[in-house]
């Protein structure tokens, strides 16, 4: 019988996926795999990664899925071969090895990732064997939104009307993978998830972090989630409230279903689900960005303002890095990300505010630093953010939408609950300060324990100052 081996990559769960189903569907006998890419882990900063540890521990959740699976629809059990090393050799050399006809994978929009895959296509096609991909981890894709001319979007509120307008039943459908999961094949004896250790790499503190992994962390967050996404528009902002979903990462690794996740949110028609519904479509909108224009990696969407001529400023870049540069909300977004490899949605925005028109530093290198931190680190994401927070990007909002960091504070985290749980030096300074801790005098310091300059540092930029400064660099450039 004609066999399959069907590639994982973003999308470790084991039931509506796209290439599974395709594979399970066309072929009497199904291969999984999975590969630890050597290209990828050996350019990570550290060798105590969340993210590696995430992608492991959701690949021992998914071996145990397949199996009961395949035993459930009448097979003899099943599993995932995971290899180390380069995906463009591990891949080929294992589908030889199986001696199947075909390599199913589901798409990914990212430039190496696509360079990747022409590689594994080229050398599975001198073995004779075939490479599909399939449309799985986003609603809509590259050219299937599109203006009335025909072209790309470039602004996201159109882009959201004609996404939501072409929305229907057929577009968020689950692939039926349990009707075919007898064709799963048993792996070989001795076949297993490597240790964490096998690869290289130290479990980190991903467990007393309590960011439940797999798609069974993915199912109890979304169960969690949809109990509240009523109040999810009024919430949302307000980082010490829980108000989102919580479940970036499970999209960013595929533990959880867009489709099932899009049809919940259609089909609750609340102001709240409609709001969430939104960041998915700001999802697939970066998606189709980068798809489209492949450039905004290293380059501006706008492409002038690669003209614009930042400062290097070592010392204000490690002082936002390390969470000290005195303003109290965005050191305590930078020390969440810092322990825990998440930052809430509303402060990404701001300490990129912060770094790129406060500080006057190139949004290339806060883009990098997350992309080292986040567990949710998402490229075309990452990147679309980034650019919007600089005015680089697609977005229709002018050069001088500049955030406040103390006005953000105080309206975003009114009682400075968020700021004391990772600025511990704060923990005493009374709520009229708490934004401003500057802001006390003397007397005032030594009440809160805290003195400005010492324990905390003052403001390393005045803001009103940066603002001139920033709009006098755009305006060069516009000019």
């Amino acid at each position: 019988m004609p066999s399959a081996l069907v590639w994982f990559r973003r999308d470790l769960r084991s039931y509506d996926h796209a290439a599974l189903y395709h594979a399970l569907r066309r072929f009497g006998r199904v291969h999984c795999a999975f590969v630890f890419d050597t290209e990828i882990l050996d350019a990570l900063p550290s060798r105590s990664d969340r993210r590696v540890e995430f992608i492991w521990r959701s690949l021992q959740a998914l071996d145990v899925a397949l199996d009961a699976l395949s035993r459930q629809a009448g097979g003899g059990g099943a599993g995932i071969v995971v290899r180390h090393g380069r995906a463009d050799e591990e891949i080929p050399t294992l589908a030889v090895q199986l001696g199947v006809t075909a390599v199913l994978t589901n798409r990914d929009y990212e430039p190496a990732a696509l360079a990747r895959d022409r590689r594994v296509a080229g050398r599975l096609a001198a073995a004779g064997i075939g490479f599909e991909d399939f449309k799985d981890q986003v609603i809509f894709e590259r050219d299937e939104i599109l203006t009335q001319g025909g072209h790309p979007y470039s602004v996201f509120t159109p882009y959201r009307n004609a996404w939501l307008k072409k929305l229907d039943g057929f577009y968020v459908q689950a692939y039926p993978v349990e009707r075919y999961a007898a064709r799963l094949v048993p792996k070989a004896d001795g076949e297993r998830v490597p240790g964490l250790d096998e690869l290289g790499f130290t479990e980190t503190n991903l467990a007393e972090l309590r960011l439940p992994t797999g798609m069974a962390g993915g199912r109890a967050l979304f169960e969690d989630f949809a109990g509240r996404i009523g109040r999810y528009r009024e919430a949302r902002d307000y980082p010490a409230v829980k108000g989102v979903s919580y479940l970036s990462a499970h999209l960013r690794f595929g533990t959880v279903s867009i489709r099932e996740l899009a049809a919940f949110a259609q089909a609750d028609g609340g102001a709240g689900a409609q709001s969430w519904l939104g960041e998915l479509v700001w999802r697939d909108f970066y998606h189709m960005i980068l798809a489209h224009h492949p450039r905004v990696v290293m380059a501006s969407f706008k492409p002038a303002y690669d003209r614009i001529v930042w400062d290097a400023a070592p010392e204000l870049f490690a002082a936002w890095r390390e969470g000290r540069t005195g303003y109290p909300l965005v050191d305590a977004a930078m020390r969440q990300l810092a322990t825990t490899g998440y930052m809430h949605n509303r402060l990404r925005m701001v300490v990129a505010s912060f770094l790129t028109k406060d500080l006057g530093i190139d949004w290339r290198r806060g883009e990098r630093h997350f992309a080292d931190h986040l567990i949710d680190y998402d490229l075309a994401a990452n990147n679309g953010g980034w650019q919007w927070a600089a005015s680089t990007g697609c977005d229709a909002q002018p050069y001088f939408r500049i955030f406040n960091p103390v006005a953000q504070s105080a309206r975003f985290d009114p009682g400075g609950r968020f700021i004391r749980r990772y600025v511990p030096e704060l923990v005493r300074v009374p709520d009229r300060y708490i934004h401003a801790p500057w802001q006390m005098g003397a007397a005032e310091q030594a009440a809160a324990g805290v003195r400005i300059g010492r324990e905390y540092p003052a403001p390393v930029v005045d803001h009103a100052v940066a603002r001139a400064r920033t709009l006098a660099r755009f305006a060069v450039v516009r000019a």
